[in-house]
């Protein structure tokens, strides 16, 4: 049971750690006289250049795979195609029991003019 207590501990110590280098930060990014000391009006974040950095070159290395075709295919034709059979089987169905008298002509809504 010790090594549980142990494990908690670190977590909550991690997790004030990391309260405290986030409110540093709102502190000096939110400090409207960081003009004055000369410092400039950017605080600069590596973390967050990177990241922006990657989002805006994205497409520059994106390299294609078969995997990332398959995705692709996946969630473009799949649906479209999924959609057409779709309608495809339930207005033949429709047609079907019309032609068979299941449906009668007065209960038609015509919902496939």
């Amino acid at each position: 049971m010790a090594g549980g207590t142990a494990n908690v501990d670190v977590v909550k110590e991690r997790a004030a750690v990391r309260a405290a280098i986030k409110k540093e930060f709102q502190k000096q990014v939110t400090n409207p006289h960081r003009h004055g000391s000369a410092e400039g009006g950017v605080l600069f974040d590596p973390a967050v250049q990177r990241f922006m950095s990657m989002r805006a070159t994205r497409y520059d290395h994106f390299k294609p795979t078969p995997r990332s075709s398959l995705i692709g295919i996946a969630m473009l034709a799949v649906p479209i195609l999924g959609y057409g059979w779709w309608m495809k089987t339930s207005r033949e169905n429709f047609e079907a029991k019309c032609r068979t008298g299941q449906v009668a002509y007065a209960d038609r809504e015509f919902k496939f003019a």
